[in-house]
């Protein structure tokens, strides 16, 4: 929901929802030819990130296999993908169409590396998730189709709270409390990240704290003691020795909890499935707790890949058509990607509710935390710059023990000659 957002690096976004050289952008684009085999159809390509779960790679294929009006061909990137494709836009050897974290980055549409989408929804517009649609908007234009919702939450082990006498956290120093009791010679209390929740705890840190990137009217958002506040709790975190580091596989992926090796993990809906089969009925969700009993709320990152076309495509027209083929006629499909591969909530309304896993048990709680506590992830006008700046931030908080104070008013200093900049 998402830092260095792999596919959650959308989400991990926070600190770190920053977000694509190019592997091989010489000469050889990976792309087909401009026309289809036999000349008849258009080429596209079509770039995805290298989802985790099992099967997804198969799906997207097996979607652009039955496009009917283009030879789509996928490429799947791993490494960097974030890196790759923004690098990729600035050459004529990018993608047709490509997915992006969020939608693209403010310099993206300003810098017209983009083509406006808006007529794309048609009279779907209003079964599409609407902050998202606003997250992916620049000046009332839609520049990105959102393709299905993550979040990032709390797991916990029922079995291992209740040994240990503790109740699920409802604020960060009872989430502190927490880790330090469940902590033992085998088992961590919490695992947030190899790097100590550096990319994926910047928002919650934030939203915990009653407090935000930017203000409504687009100036910074957290110059304040209770930021200053938040973040001191994540280092008080690292220096306890509660959280697990050094884990064989990080955050997005549940293996460290369904090893046993924590007790409480910071992950994203779609390790469910995964933590079901490993660990059924013996584990709960909860939201990043508020900072304290009378400060922030809970809250839980949302975030959506989006479906974006490139502004260079030497078929434009086409691979317009094929986006709204595929993320806004092809339900079927849609479902399909939103439940069959891990979980994920559907970016419409009307599908939400054919969502038939996603209806009972964590998944149900899970999808509650997201309509009650759900954040989408910072603001189309927080730059790339601004999200760079927070993630060294964090790391010198959370790792080195940095003033937040001083930190905080470094990334103030950054961010608003961005947003001037950009406003220029």
């Amino acid at each position: 929901m998402t830092g260095g957002m792999t596919r959650r690096r959308l989400l991990g976004i926070g600190a770190g929802l920053s977000a694509m050289a190019v592997a091989g952008c010489g000469s050889n684009s990976g792309r087909p030819s401009s026309g289809g085999s036999n000349g008849s159809k258009p080429a596209l390509q079509q770039w995805y990130h290298q989802y985790g779960e099992a099967g997804t790679q198969q799906a997207v294929e097996k979607y652009a296999k039955a496009y009917p009006d283009a030879t789509v061909t996928v490429q799947w990137s791993p490494g960097d993908y974030e890196k790759k494709a923004a690098t990729a836009l600035l050459t004529d050897q990018g993608p047709d169409v490509f997915e992006y974290p969020n939608g693209p980055t403010i310099d993206m549409v300003k810098g017209k590396q983009v083509v406006e989408l808006t007529d794309l929804l048609g009279d779907a517009k209003s079964d599409f998730n609407s902050a998202l649609l606003d997250r992916m908007s620049y000046q009332g234009k839609l520049y990105a189709i959102p393709q299905v919702i993550d979040m990032q939450l709390l797991v916990y082990r029922k079995s291992l709270l209740s040994a240990a006498g503790v109740k699920p956290p409802q604020t960060v120093d009872e989430l502190l409390a927490a880790a330090k009791k469940l902590t033992t010679d085998k088992v961590k209390g919490l695992f947030v990240g190899n790097d100590g929740g550096v990319g994926v705890l910047g928002g919650p840190a934030l939203w915990s704290a009653g407090l935000d990137y930017l203000t409504k009217d687009n100036q910074f958002g957290f110059d304040d003691p209770a930021a200053f506040e938040s973040l001191a709790k994540l280092r008080e975190l690292w220096t306890s020795k509660v959280l697990l580091l050094g884990a064989p596989t990080d955050w997005s992926d549940p293996s460290a909890f369904t090893q046993g090796l924590t007790a409480m993990q910071f992950t994203g809906l779609w390790t469910l499935p995964v933590i079901e089969k490993a660990l059924p009925g013996d584990y709960g969700v909860l939201p990043w707790p508020k900072l304290n009993a009378t400060t922030g709320a809970p809250s839980v990152p949302v975030g959506a890949y989006g479906a974006c076309v490139n502004a260079k495509s030497k078929n434009l027209d086409a691979a317009k058509k094929f986006v709204k083929w595929l993320w806004v006629d092809q339900t079927d499909d849609q479902l399909d990607f939103a439940q069959s591969y891990g979980f994920h909530v559907p970016a419409r309304k009307s599908l939400s509710a054919k969502a038939g896993r996603l209806k009972s048990g964590p998944a149900a709680d899970a999808v509650k935390l997201l309509n009650d506590n759900g954040h989408p992830q910072n603001p189309m006008l927080w730059s790339p710059k601004a999200s760079s700046a927070y993630s060294d931030a964090l790391n010198k908080i959370i790792r080195s023990g940095a003033d937040p104070a001083a930190e905080i008013k470094t990334v103030k200093t950054v961010t608003e000659a961005e947003l001037k900049r950009i406003a220029g």
